[in-house]
């Protein structure tokens, strides 16, 4: 484990009061759904999770925070600048991404905002399914402080038949987000 792993479990689970239930996926490629999203500090903590566990993974950010020194932070996290304004384009360059040699996680909040929203996104489901990667249910609860990759969910040609099985197991859970009013699952 290197310095900067430790430093991450320590400030995770020591400062932060956080327990890591399960270790990343060890594929070297896979999509982690994070859920529930309803603060800019669940990327802190997923970043300080994967980072603990001795891996890496990306995240798709909107580009308008991409300016120095905000952008340097960013992608020195994993950030990747997205424009949310054309997502078949989005769609198309992460696929591209995906499929290059190398290992490469992507962590993606299946509800696309901090907002509350009843239909979550499914720009994942044709990522993975066209990269023929897994997808695992990742979680952050802030009401037990328990994180962890979930179980890989088995997608089938039906993303929306997916989805909605995703926002029961999701529903089931009992997950609290930092902003509980934020957080919806049907």
């Amino acid at each position: 484990m290197t310095l900067w792993e430790k430093f991450c479990r320590f400030t995770l689970c020591k400062v932060m009061g956080w327990t890591i239930v399960d270790r990343p996926l060890k594929a070297d490629k896979c999509i982690i759904l994070g859920a529930p999203h309803t603060s800019i500090w669940d990327f802190v903590v997923a970043y300080l999770y994967y980072r603990s566990c001795g891996e890496k993974a990306k995240c798709m950010v909107k580009k308008e925070f991409f300016f120095p020194p905000l952008s340097w932070i960013l992608r020195g996290m994993g950030g990747i600048p997205v424009d949310r304004s054309n997502a078949t384009n989005m769609l198309r360059s992460v696929i591209k991404e995906m499929e290059a040699p190398g290992r490469f996680h992507l962590a993606i909040a299946p509800e696309g905002t901090r907002k509350p929203v009843k239909n979550w996104k499914t720009g994942f489901h044709l990522i993975a399914r066209s990269a023929g990667v897994p997808v695992c249910l990742g979680y952050f609860d802030w009401g037990t402080k328990r994180i962890g990759r979930g179980e890989v969910f088995a997608l089938s040609d039906d993303a929306r038949a997916d989805m909605k099985k995703i926002q029961e197991i999701y529903e089931q859970m009992h997950l609290t987000g930092k902003h509980p009013e934020k957080y919806v699952t049907h």
